[in-house]
């Protein structure tokens, strides 16, 4: 019986054994496959936002977070910097110190912001600069719709428009900022004042893209003046502020509205509700600035500035999605 059992071990025995030999060479125990090696090496993206208190930064922030997930490594810390260019500078630099993978910021004006970012650059992080440009070109990748453009196809409407001959309101956006400035120029060269001396613009004011602020400009201008044949507001809030002014005032039939930013639940429902007259939509690049973020991290070539398209909305046309411009 013994003789029979030693027998049997020794047949078995180089079964075993080369079964054991085959496992280990084959595929990872459960165990291994959960290993740090076997998972994707977590992001981390920090993003500046200058403020939350504009419709068009809160869909921007809903934009980067529903982008963000659809990447499980991607970690993202969000900071609000509450319309304060100091608090978003230091924000800029507590994100650094983190040792975040890449940094997105949208400033809220440029000059106190290119520093606190060219030194996050110079560090070694990615920074992906989102719709407001900053000074230099210490930044990776800054993207952004073309601010010129929007504000001379503005211009080019109001013009032909009114045919040639009224009298303007500009509520402009912060003037500090990069998309303010742009917009009221483009707006000039639209409008070509030189050669239409029937248009005027009869008031201006900087309402900073708030729409109470924008409100209360735009019921000076009602004060003051007794002709306004058009409204130009730097955002749709803005728009909507000076036309609310003009509502209570019981005037608003006798002018056009004209914004821009044309978010569905904001400027375009504005349009089909009769509100506005025309607004020109300004993409958030939420989604895009995450793309490059990882475009960035896998070594792949991104260009310095990415430019977003845009459309005009009007009553024609916001039925069939707007007319995008070229």
């Amino acid at each position: 019986m013994v003789n029979r059992r030693a027998l049997l071990l020794a047949l078995l025995l180089p079964a075993v054994t080369a079964a054991c030999k085959d496992k280990a060479a084959g595929d990872p125990t459960p165990a291994a496959s959960g290993s740090a090696e076997a998972a994707p090496k977590k992001v981390v993206i920090g993003m500046s936002q200058c403020n939350l208190g504009e419709p068009w930064r809160v869909q921007m922030n809903a934009d980067i977070e529903a982008a963000a997930k659809a990447h499980p490594q991607v970690e993202l810390v969000l900071k609000d910097a509450q319309n304060d260019s100091l608090r978003q500078r230091a924000q800029v630099e507590e994100l650094a110190a983190q040792k975040i993978d890449v940094l997105i910021v949208s400033p809220k004006e440029a000059a106190p912001l290119t520093k606190p970012i060219a030194d996050v650059y110079r560090a070694g992080i990615p920074v992906v600069v989102l719709d407001r440009a900053v000074q230099g070109d210490d930044y990776t990748v800054f993207i952004g719709a073309d601010n010129i453009v929007i504000g001379r196809a503005a211009g080019k409407w109001a013009r032909e428009a009114l045919g040639g001959k009224g009298k303007l309101v500009e509520l402009q956006g912060l003037m500090t900022s990069t998309p303010g400035k742009f917009r009221h120029e483009g707006f000039a060269e639209g409008l070509a004042a030189s050669d239409n001396p029937g248009l005027e613009i009869v008031f201006t004011a900087d309402m900073a893209w708030l729409e109470p602020r924008a409100r209360q400009e735009m019921e000076s201008a009602l004060a003051r003046h007794k002709q306004i044949d058009l409204v130009y507001a730097h955002n749709d809030p803005g728009a909507h502020g000076a036309y609310l002014a003009a509502k209570a005032a019981g005037r608003e039939k006798s002018m056009k509205f004209v914004g821009i930013d044309a978010l569905p639940h904001e400027g375009i429902r504005y349009v089909k509700e009769g509100i506005l007259d025309a607004t020109f939509l300004y993409p958030t690049g939420g989604a895009e600035a995450i793309d490059a973020a990882l475009k960035i991290l896998r070594k792949e070539a991104v260009p310095k500035t990415i430019v977003l398209p845009t459309k005009l909305y009007t009553k024609e046309n916001v039925a069939r999605g707007g007319e995008e411009l070229k």
